[in-house]
């Protein structure tokens, strides 16, 4: 599989999403808006596994590959969401989301290669990078769900239904950080023989880990304002994005074997 196929696959599941959306926000499309997005992921599956095949290698060497998942993941975390609360709008704002991921990977194309050096060799690489990006997706949900509290606070009819909404994200999506921190220790020990060596990228790893921790330690808290929840929650969010790709910019983290090339 070619990367120049990339925007015809793209442009085909966009299309289901957004079919998908649109029928989300009618009030007797419920089934034809699954049927959308699930086309519309099997699409985007196919290239992905067919990229997977072709470069013999997981691709998820490089920051675009990374967004090729992520691009992936946002539709299954707005779906999910969908099927779980019924929130109309979700799928609109997670394929939203997605085209422009999508956009960025088109307009700026990574040079895709075989080459994998040894120590992301290890079987541990693609499903510690999976989950830290399902993970993502399942977060960046959560934080849409925090903008619209925050935007539409007076006109939202069921708050504790949406705070709710949050926090199950939350949980779900620092159970899969955790996970992930788990599988990259694990990898860490074989191929540089320590868990943990506090690079650049460990270091802001912990500080999302421990930001949605914060998160669900005030949200525990009895009376807890939820305006202030959904602000942790977008600081959370904020570490997030600096340990996926803003890390890349500091000059300490350089010669890190986990930044992005």
């Amino acid at each position: 599989m070619s990367w120049e196929l990339f925007i015809y696959f793209a442009a085909g599941a966009l299309l289901f999403w957004i079919m998908g959306a649109i029928a989300a926000l009618g009030n007797r499309h419920r089934a034809l808006s699954i049927l959308c997005t699930t086309a519309g992921l099997l699409v985007f599956a196919f290239f992905i596994a067919a990229l997977w095949h072709s470069l013999e290698r997981p691709p998820l060497r490089t920051m675009g590959e990374t967004r090729l998942w992520y691009s992936f993941f946002l539709p299954i975390a707005g779906l999910l969401t969908y099927l779980r609360w019924n929130y109309k709008w979700i799928l609109s704002f997670t394929t939203l989301l997605s085209a422009v991921f999508i956009m960025v990977n088109i307009t700026n194309p990574d040079i895709h290669n075989k080459v994998l050096m040894p120590a992301l060799q290890s079987p541990w690489f693609a499903p510690h990078v999976i989950i830290y990006m399902f993970s993502y997706a399942i977060l960046g949900a959560a934080t849409l769900g925090a903008l619209y509290y925050l935007v539409k606070e007076k006109k939202v009819s069921n708050p504790e239904r949406l705070m709710q909404m949050t926090d199950e994200l939350v949980y779900a999506g620092t159970a899969c950080i955790t996970l992930g921190m788990l599988m990259g220790a694990i990898w860490a020990k074989e191929a540089w023989g320590h868990y943990w060596s506090w690079d650049p990228k460990e270091t802001w790893a912990a500080a999302t880990w421990l930001g949605y921790l914060l998160y669900i330690h005030y949200r525990l808290k009895k009376n807890a304002s939820p305006k202030v929840s959904m602000i942790l929650l977008l600081v959370a969010f904020i570490l997030l994005q600096i340990c996926w790709y803003g890390v890349n910019y500091l000059p300490s983290a350089q010669q890190s074997v986990h930044v992005y090339s």
